[in-house]
């Protein structure tokens, strides 16, 4: 998500405010973006981009992976750094402009796809220096699947693999109802059912 007018208190509090079960929702998406399409290994990067306060990295790094953090909102950059320390690098960049210093073994972008000025020049851009897979979450109520599969195409990434996300974000469910969810993502008829009135696709591209 953009958030580059966000004040420091805003950005203290974005990861507790921005999701109802913080834990649950970014522990399930770090495991995609680790497991979906080509795995990453201990010692891969991840550069995420629009960052926020970096939580997701609390769930990638105990897995052996590097974390680069980039956000356009000098105050959650200020909120990530505190809260990685050395742990991670956090940079202070536009996601439209940020090119990292050698290549990265995946890159996310969350919640911030539909601010990318040229989304094609952004999925050409980033297959420049991503090596492995690019993962980023997609409303299907607002974007045509078929587009922004031709788009990846287009920008050299031949093969897209989706996953519902089934998480709620906003709504704390019980730890049950969480579970069902989750296995739920897995069969089609339902996932695909529950994706017509909410929740998002979890989207790897990748060259493989």
């Amino acid at each position: 998500m953009s958030t580059a007018k966000f004040g420091s208190e805003t950005a203290a509090r974005w990861s507790d405010e921005a999701y109802a079960d913080g834990g649950r929702y970014l522990a399930h998406r770090a495991e995609l973006v680790r497991l979906l399409g080509p795995p990453l290994a201990s010692g891969d990067t991840v550069l995420d981009l629009a960052c926020g306060d970096a939580g997701l990295a609390e769930f990638l790094l105990p897995h052996g992976l590097r974390y680069i953090g980039v956000d356009a909102s000098p105050a959650m950059v200020e909120a990530a750094r505190r809260r990685l320390g050395d742990r991670a690098s956090i940079e202070l960049a536009d996601l439209d402009a940020f090119r990292p210093e050698s290549p990265v073994a995946a890159t996310t972008v969350f919640r911030a796809l539909y601010y990318a000025r040229d989304r094609v020049a952004f999925f050409r851009r980033v297959a420049g220096f991503t090596e492995q897979k690019l993962v980023f979450d997609l409303n299907p109520r607002r974007y045509a699947l078929d587009d922004v599969r031709r788009e990846l195409v287009d920008a050299g990434w031949p093969s897209l693999t989706l996953r519902p996300f089934l998480v709620p974000q906003t709504v704390r469910v019980p730890e049950p109802l969480g579970r069902a969810l989750v296995a739920a993502e897995r069969v089609r008829p339902l996932a695909w059912t529950l994706l017509r009135f909410r929740f998002t696709y979890l989207c790897v591209a990748s060259r493989s």
